[in-house]
């Protein structure tokens, strides 16, 4: 079956289920079994593929240059920039770093990875010059709430952000009471990073485990389709293993029931008053 997909602001279409890299290229003797993996998901449909300056100091983006490599045509990239990067300058020789580790010449997605000290205006300025250039088809930004974003939407050019990356999964549903519902109404996708937790307490919860016992299933891929459930949610999960790639995969078929829904409402409450902007 084909992947959902999900549309950015600019009209593009990119898969609903993409493939994160954090944690990759930090050890040479992984190195193969991540670029088969990354492959793997590829060949699969899982085209969309997430990776950074930050992981790895830039390693990450070693192992998605060899992944890639005969098939560049076939992927979307994102990448990012460090805040300590992102003035004007600064973000532009960042994405000529980034392009070169990938071995390509453009990068589908630039984001921000989190604010800093340099001002929005600098980085969204240094963002349309490599628009122009083409050496980025669109950017966007990661770690924003709603005040930040409404603060870079009154940047000039700050409306041309095309998704905002953030902490998202079962375990951790803050974005829900109002960053969510924003991002819908400014037709703005979120794109969920560690949609699976950030180590394996949240997968152990006993209501994720009956709902996958139920099913035949694994409580990743449970916790996986509560992501990609929600409308304008794109979700990113890492893999490095064979299976645990075609599980993300599986995952993107499966509709939970209203029943099994409430069942992780009631184990993983969603919000009810404002929280704190969630980030790993």
């Amino acid at each position: 079956m084909t992947l959902p997909t999900i549309a950015l602001p600019s009209g593009t279409s990119v898969p609903a289920l993409g493939q994160g890299t954090w944690r990759m290229g930090e050890d040479r003797r992984r190195h193969a079994d991540e670029v088969t993996a990354l492959r793997r998901g590829i060949e699969l449909g899982m085209t969309l593929i997430d990776t950074a300056e930050m992981y790895g100091d830039g390693g990450a983006e070693l192992v998605v240059a060899e992944a890639i490599k005969g098939r560049r045509d076939e992927v979307q990239l994102v990448s990012k920039v460090l805040p300590h990067n992102a003035s004007r300058g600064g973000t532009i020789a960042a994405c000529e770093r980034s392009l070169k580790r990938l071995g390509t010449d453009h990068i589908e997605l630039y984001l921000l990875h989190w604010r800093g000290r340099h001002p929005l205006a600098e980085t969204v300025d240094a963002f349309e010059t490599l628009q122009r250039s083409g050496a980025i088809g669109g950017w966007g930004v990661s770690n924003f709430d709603v005040d930040d974003m409404e603060e870079l939407l009154a940047v000039p050019g700050g409306k041309a952000c095309a998704t905002n990356q953030v902490l998202y999964n079962l375990g951790a549903r803050g974005i829900e009471y109002d960053l969510l519902a924003w991002s819908a109404g400014h037709a703005m996708p979120i794109m969920a990073y560690s949609p699976l937790g950030n180590d394996n307490r949240m997968l152990r919860h006993p209501s994720l485990q009956r709902i996958a016992n139920a099913r035949g299933i694994t409580a990743a891929q449970v916790a996986l389709a509560f992501v990609l459930a929600q409308p304008g949610v794109i979700a990113i999960p890492k893999a490095t293993g064979l299976d645990h790639v075609a599980e993300n995969r599986a995952a993107a078929d499966l509709t939970l029931t209203a029943q099994e829904h409430a069942a992780l409402d009631a184990a993983f409450p969603p919000p009810r008053r404002k929280q704190p902007l969630e980030m790993i």
